[in-house]
């Protein structure tokens, strides 16, 4: 399955961006297709940093509070994720970026993401790390659940 995903990645994504710049260039003009890409590349990156910042904020408010901000922090790796989109020159690419900057959309692709990693654990598919405090000289130790 991950070597799939690579192929898909590496592979097609780069050739239909390809096939997209392509038609696009011949509809509006080679100018102008560089200049959407080159504004869609400075929106994204202003984007993705004003949604960093909200969310860093929530995380910093949420660690005061003493909650664990595990909500905050996917959050965080989905804007990075969309802010590097962003940054790759396409269409298609730039479409999955917003998509991960926008918050309704991250809140339904979160909902999809935490039951795909809950069945991961279920099946063993994945690694449950979790942090323990002994009583004694506050020494601090990980116990890896792998099943």
């Amino acid at each position: 399955m991950m070597l799939s995903i690579l192929i898909l990645l590496f592979t097609i994504l780069p050739a239909l961006e390809l096939y997209v710049l392509i038609k696009v260039g011949t509809v509006i003009g080679a100018l102008n297709t560089i200049a959407i890409i080159i504004i869609t590349g400075i929106l994204g990156a202003f984007l993705a940093r004003l949604q960093g910042f909200l969310v860093l904020r929530k995380i910093q408010e949420n660690v005061a509070q003493g909650i664990l901000p595990s909500s905050e922090l996917l959050d965080a790796a989905l804007i990075l994720i969309g802010g590097l989109l962003l940054l790759t020159p396409g269409f298609i690419t730039d479409v999955f970026g917003f998509c991960l900057l926008l918050a309704p959309m991250r809140l339904i692709i979160k909902f999809f993401l935490k039951k795909r990693l809950e069945g991961m654990m279920k099946e063993g598919q994945a690694v449950h790390f979790t942090w323990h405090q002994s009583s004694q000289n506050n020494i601090k130790y990980k116990d890896i659940d792998i099943s």
